[in-house]
């Protein structure tokens, strides 16, 4: 049967309809045609010890100071110049992440309102489109039915990667058959590290593209000092928030069941700690903290089973557990199981032969565990060379491993309550293509039109970011930071003595131990795990109370930077203006024994030591 399904895209009715409506607001530096950008000082990695191998490996893009972006002295003068036309490409290179269009259609809207003759591309299939030149032009009528909507399906998606010789060569064959003045990726912490290094490349081989990045991940681990969250994660957290509170309920209902919840969110567990303070489940267990404290997977399974004896002594006999999916490689034994079936699979080793060419501690770890787990763990890896996380179904591993552990206490009269039943799921997939939250689609709409803007001021090898979200939406500060001020090298050991090995990239950031919201969370952990202390989020709102809630984790901490930034600044200027030549000796003294003192500390917190922390939900 051959169904006509109309134009490309149509809106059904509905939300989808009234959500197409909805105009994203903006800061007022970006309301009008053009920007004035300040630029502060020059810039250096995020950990200063990798500051010279991540200078010698970009040269020309390392040490490029902050850009920000205010609102034009003269606005209407500002509005009445004459601008060249600009030709921009756009990809999406991470995975579908809502809010993703609007950083398209807010890139669009700023192209055409610099100078109405300007070109946007598309590229089809994500960057396989870029690398065979699959574009197609943007207009307003492209973009109509895809104005605040979740997916990719726009432009679609492929591999996450610009990275290899041959991706490079034929994404810089691209730029320069379209003649593009810049190129924007869309994406997380993967997407942008490859921005930076194609940014670099292109200055190498005076190519006049300029290359920038736009933070676009669901997984919220693309977050360091210039970036305070990710274009999606507020939308995913809400509606994974929203299906744990209705597991939370369902299961004081009934009364029988233990619910063992994994969430997406790759190596970190940002999305997991999220919807855990938006929902209050029974036990939370973060990758973070396991890694920490070096937990083994029967370290885990005891604790787990502690916390279901403690509720049952209470004539409690039903509970959520909350994971992140990335769990399974902060456990120390399976982390170096991985990394050796890794190795087996760069060697191209059939995966019938994997079991066979392990090593005997890790041959007798891959035995001991269920057959499903092993079949997940030989999969083939993700294009980033990284296990296929998504898949691996932890938490049916560890409903598996406590059913087992309540089975021997039971027996061993340690444990004298019902039987243990549990019931897994993995909220992963579902959220990917929601409706994004109104934060969501005005923080994405605005990096969209800040990456024009860069484009327009000759930058490249920069990341769009907006600090301040915590505030209403006039008070967020627009700015351009640079990639290489992100980037990091992976290390052996932790400590100043540990030897950087690897290429600079922009690393996953893990949940900060010593953070407000992780406080938090610990302060409260008693009550999650014996009071049934559940909280009903509901649904994302569009309108009223609540629809312009954004995440607990954002508002809690302190992370306007560039406000920061600003601070130290002026008490520098105050400085300067009371230590001049011609002060007297015991001010002149006073500073210098000041900043001595100053320059003595911020050398030790250059190199800082990692305090081991307790587990917090175990307490």
């Amino acid at each position: 049967m051959n169904v006509d399904f109309g134009a490309p895209k149509e809106l059904a009715g509905g939300l989808q309809q009234r959500r197409a409506l909805y105009q994203p607001r903006l800061p007022p530096c970006l309301q009008g045609p053009t920007v004035r950008a300040e630029y502060g000082d020059a810039t250096t990695t995020i950990d200063p010890s990798c500051a010279n191998v991540v200078a010698q490996a970009f040269p020309n893009t390392f040490g490029q100071p902050l850009v920000s972006f205010v609102a034009p002295a003269d606005a209407a003068a500002a509005a009445a110049e004459e601008r060249p036309s600009i030709r921009v490409g756009v990809v999406f290179s991470g995975r579908q992440s809502p809010g993703g269009h609007n950083v398209v259609w807010g890139l669009h809207d700023a192209l055409k309102a610099y100078n109405p003759q300007s070109v946007l591309y598309g590229f089809v299939g994500g960057t396989e489109g870029l690398f065979a030149n699959k574009a197609l032009e943007i207009t307003d009528d492209v973009l109509t039915s895809y104005k605040n909507q979740g997916g990719f399906d726009l432009l679609g998606r492929s591999i996450d990667q610009i990275r290899t010789t041959k991706q490079v060569n034929s994404a810089m064959a691209t730029c320069r058959s379209l003649n593009l003045d810049g190129l924007v990726i869309i994406g997380g912490v993967t997407s942008n590290s490859d921005a930076a290094q194609l940014s670099e490349i292109l200055i190498q081989n005076n190519c006049k593209t300029k290359v920038v990045g736009v933070p676009v991940s669901l997984n919220g681990d693309l977050k360091n000092q210039f970036v305070e969250t990710t274009v999606g994660f507020d939308t995913v957290c809400k509606v994974n928030s929203q299906l744990v509170s209705n597991v939370c309920l369902d299961a004081i209902s009934a009364g029988k069941y233990y619910y063992f919840v994994r969430l997406m969110g790759r190596k970190a567990s940002h999305v997991a700690f999220e919807c855990a303070l938006q929902s209050h489940p029974n036990m939370l267990i973060l990758g973070e903290e396991v890694a920490l404290s070096k937990l083994t997977l029967m370290e885990i399974i005891n604790k787990i089973c502690d916390g279901v004896q403690a509720r049952a002594e209470l004539g409690k006999y039903h509970g959520v557990l909350v994971i992140p999916e990335g769990l399974i490689e902060s456990i120390p034994e399976m982390y170096a199981l991985i990394q050796e079936i890794n190795i087996l699979h760069n060697n191209n080793v059939p995966v019938a032969e994997m079991s066979s060419q392990l090593s005997p501690w890790a041959a007798a770890l891959f035995q001991f565990l269920p057959p499903f787990i092993r079949r997940e763990l030989l999969l083939h890896q993700e294009s980033d060379n990284s296990a296929q996380l998504s898949q691996i179904d932890t938490e049916q591993l560890l409903a598996h491993l406590v059913e087992t552990e309540m089975i021997k206490r039971t027996k061993e009269g340690r444990y004298k309550g019902r039987k243990f039943s549990s019931v897994c799921h993995f909220f992963g997939y579902q959220a990917r293509g929601s409706i994004p939250s109104n934060f969501d689609c005005d923080y994405a709409y605005a990096l969209g039109r800040i990456s024009l803007h860069m484009i327009a001021a000759g930058l490249t090898g920069y990341m769009a970011t907006v600090a301040n979200l915590k505030d209403p939406v006039d008070k967020w500060r627009c700015a351009a930071a640079p990639l290489t001020a992100m980037m990091s090298v992976k290390r052996h050991l932790r400590g100043p003595g540990a030897i950087p090995i690897g290429r600079p990239s922009i690393h996953p950031s893990p949940i900060d131990l010593k953070g407000k919201a992780y406080e938090l969370l610990r302060e409260k952990a008693s009550s999650f795990l014996l009071d049934d202390f559940y909280r009903t989020p509901g649904g994302i709102q569009f309108e009223g109370p609540g629809s312009d809630a954004k995440p607990i984790t954002l508002t809690i901490e302190n992370q306007d930077y560039m406000g920061d930034i600003e601070i130290l600044k002026e008490c520098l200027s105050k400085v300067r203006a009371m230590v001049k030549p011609g002060c007297s000796r015991e001010i002149l003294k006073a500073a210098i024994s000041s900043m001595l003192s100053l320059t003595d500390v911020l050398t030790v917190m250059s190199h800082p030591l990692n305090a081991e922390l307790p587990l917090y939900h175990f307490k």
